[in-house]
């Protein structure tokens, strides 16, 4: 029997399916850190790559981590001030910014946020053009369309984290106040990552059960008010949880590990992430969270879920605020 019998690989098809996935995390500050640390936990990605210009700092962290490798899915994790640590990475998490300070909204980081970027966006390229990128800085949606006009990159590679987290904030608190577990409530925030983010009322519900259709008494109710407050409360998280103790980032790490997992699996998973919207319920040419489907090549599909005419004014109001600290900052 000869050799042509056998389905002999080449050493470069060898070489490619063995390949692993790897995930490179942009910034080693709070958010960052603990990105990485829950991508481990969670097994979201083999290789796991930190980046920061704080060369102390990103080596600390990467060894803190890895000492507990161990007690982690399969994975391995290093810390660089290098650009290059980011090289043949499946997908690049942007989390580097201007650290949002008490009582400060997120688009007043805007301007500093920006400048960052445009040192930060062409370096990565070099070294992995591509990528998927995500962008989780604040303000993500002005970050994620600058950084959209930086690199050059189609809106399916490049989106931000959006709303994902405060979906899933708003899903929790509805679930505590209706007393179902949070997997089967069905809700979404839209709009923008800040102050003009709503829920989508009209559509949410628990097991099929419209939520402005859910009992308004007893003892699991959820009146008109409850909603009003849960809006309320959800937008107002984050300032909350900064004042308390600086920074989130538990729940934002575990929101962006769930993202990168629809990525790298390829899930075609629905997410309300942040990107280039065209010609959506009067919305163009600007970045912002609706369900989008998103799986191994990025954005695959933004979907048009059922508005009212309330949702979808407070929808371009949002995306008007957007556009003008966009360009506000020369874009």
């Amino acid at each position: 029997m000869s050799t042509s019998d056998f389905d002999i690989p080449t050493p470069e098809a060898d070489a490619a399916s063995r390949r692993t996935s790897k995930v490179s995390v942009v910034g080693a500050g709070a958010v960052g850190a603990t990105l990485a640390y829950a991508a481990l936990i969670r097994g979201a990605a083999r290789e796991v790559a930190l980046y920061d210009i704080n060369k102390a700092k990103v080596e600390a962290e990467a060894l803190d981590i890895g000492h507990g490798i161990q007690f982690t899915p399969m994975g391995s994790i290093v810390g660089s001030d290098d650009p290059a640590v980011c090289a043949d990475s499946d997908m690049i998490v942007i989390t580097s910014g201007a650290k949002q300070k008490p009582g400060q909204s997120r688009l007043e980081l805007a301007g500093a946020t920006v400048n960052i970027m445009k040192k930060l966006i062409p370096s990565l390229l070099e070294v992995a053009p591509n990528a998927i990128y995500m962008l989780v800085a604040n303000p993500v949606d002005v970050v994620t369309y600058v950084s959209m006009k930086i690199s050059g990159l189609p809106a399916n590679q490049m989106f931000g984290s959006g709303t994902v987290l405060d979906s899933g904030r708003l899903r929790y608190l509805v679930s505590l106040r209706t007393k179902t577990a949070v997997q089967n409530v069905h809700a979404y925030i839209v709009g923008e990552h800040g102050d003009t983010e709503f829920a989508l009322w009209s559509s949410a519900n628990i097991a099929s059960i419209p939520l402005h259709e859910w009992p308004q008494t007893g003892p699991n109710a959820l009146t008109i008010e409850d909603r009003e407050e849960i809006a309320k409360d959800v937008v107002n998280s984050a300032y909350k949880i900064i004042e308390g103790k600086g920074a989130t980032n538990y729940a934002v790490g575990l929101a962006c590990t769930r993202i990168i997992e629809a990525v790298i699996r390829d899930e075609n998973r629905v997410l309300p992430v942040s990107s280039l919207l065209h010609d959506y319920n009067g919305v163009n040419d600007v970045c912002l969270s609706v369900p989008s489907i998103v799986g191994r090549s990025g954005v695959k599909q933004t979907l048009k879920v059922p508005m009212d005419e309330f949702e979808i004014a407070r929808l371009q109001a949002s995306a008007e605020k957007i556009r003008s600290v966009a360009a506000g900052l020369g874009f």
